[in-house]
């Protein structure tokens, strides 16, 4: 059955022809039903629940209040399309603004963008059947992203490996020479429409050596949409199905979001650089977990001081030399190291 998605505007003939046009396309899970009558919409919810409401006119706050709705979403009748907010008062939730004139499509995607998932969440402490590795630093150009893909590609020679790219750029298509049909951007869509499952996260797959590979958002104006929140439900979402033994996140320079995200994380890895700029950088980004809280991250962090990989100055199969390489050898050492039960800090 699907859910529910309401639209209340006094303009009815707006309501009605964005309903219309929704359902006949059958564009998300929700059925649509639009209302000009407030009295009608609240009758209506008390007796079906309402995942999603869309209100257009300047609605009062205190009109809206008490209304058993999911989430409520704003129509602006001025601006230009994209995602908003509502500024309130201290300590409530803001609201989503979305612009009124635009195509029927390019509304639902952005409502879409908006749409909180609220039965699929994950909540620290709740066991999970895929281990999660991390890689992260807040350090640039430190070897990061070659670390996490060679370190993958030599877990997947036993263990059923995925591996998901979240930074803004990655470089990857360059790097493979692969034009890619789907990406990360796209599942993180179907995760907020409820229609994510093992299908379409398989036919966005790629593969290098037995690493299996989602490509990353498919421009750096998705990862910036993305919330972190919804990125660790999501993976989460992956982890419980416990089709991969192992997750590898790349987690990119996502500032405060990024320890939400390494909370999923049973080890993260952390390369810096040897030099004093990187380290101070390094101290002050585990002070800063220390002082929000997040200190019991500190205990699964694996500083490391990665090798350079040798500059072939050839693109091509690039990723996979790095397995073969000084890279690798430094990893299988780490990897035996971990198992006997060292701690690996570079």
């Amino acid at each position: 059955m699907k859910r529910v998605m309401a639209v209340y505007d006094v303009d009815l003939l707006y309501a009605d022809r964005f309903a219309e046009h929704a359902n006949e396309k059958d564009m998300t899970p929700f059925h649509v039903v639009a209302f000009a009558s407030l009295e009608k919409l609240k009758a209506f919810a008390e007796k079906q629940t309402v995942e999603i409401l869309l209100v257009g006119g300047n609605h009062p706050e205190e009109e809206l209040a008490g209304l058993p709705v999911g989430q409520v979403i704003r129509l602006r009748e001025d601006g230009k399309a994209g995602v908003e907010t509502e500024e309130l008062r201290e300590n409530e939730t803001k609201i989503p603004v979305i612009y009124k004139y635009q195509s029927s499509d390019s509304l639902m995607r952005e409502v879409m963008t908006c749409y909180h998932v609220r039965d699929k969440k994950w909540l620290p402490g709740e066991v999970l059947k895929s281990r999660i590795i991390g890689v992260y630093s807040p350090i640039n150009r430190c070897g990061k992203t070659g670390f996490a893909i060679t370190l993958g590609q030599i877990l997947a020679q036993n263990r059923k490996t995925l591996y998901l790219n979240l930074e803004e750029c990655s470089g990857l298509s360059a790097l493979t020479g692969i034009t890619y049909k789907g990406s990360l951007s796209d599942l993180i869509y179907y995760y907020r429409q409820g229609v994510f499952d093992e299908g379409r996260l398989g036919s966005t797959l790629y593969q290098v050596g037995n690493l299996d590979y989602v490509p990353p958002a498919a421009c750096p104006e998705d990862m910036e949409e993305i919330r972190s929140e919804e990125i660790a439900a999501f993976t989460a979402e992956i982890a419980r199905n416990g089709r991969y033994e192992v997750i590898i996140l790349d987690v990119g320079r996502l500032g405060k979001d990024a320890a939400m995200i390494l909370e999923l994380c049973g080890t993260i890895y952390v390369p810096v650089r040897d030099d004093c700029v990187s380290l101070a950088k390094a101290a002050e980004w585990r002070r800063g977990l220390a002082d929000s809280g997040r200190g019991d991250l500190l205990e699964r962090i694996r500083l490391l001081q990665l090798p350079v990989p040798a500059d072939t100055g050839r693109v091509e199969g690039y990723l996979e030399q790095l397995r073969w390489g000084e890279l690798g050898c430094y990893i299988q050492e780490m990897l035996r190291g971990a198992e006997s039960g060292e701690r690996v800090n570079g």
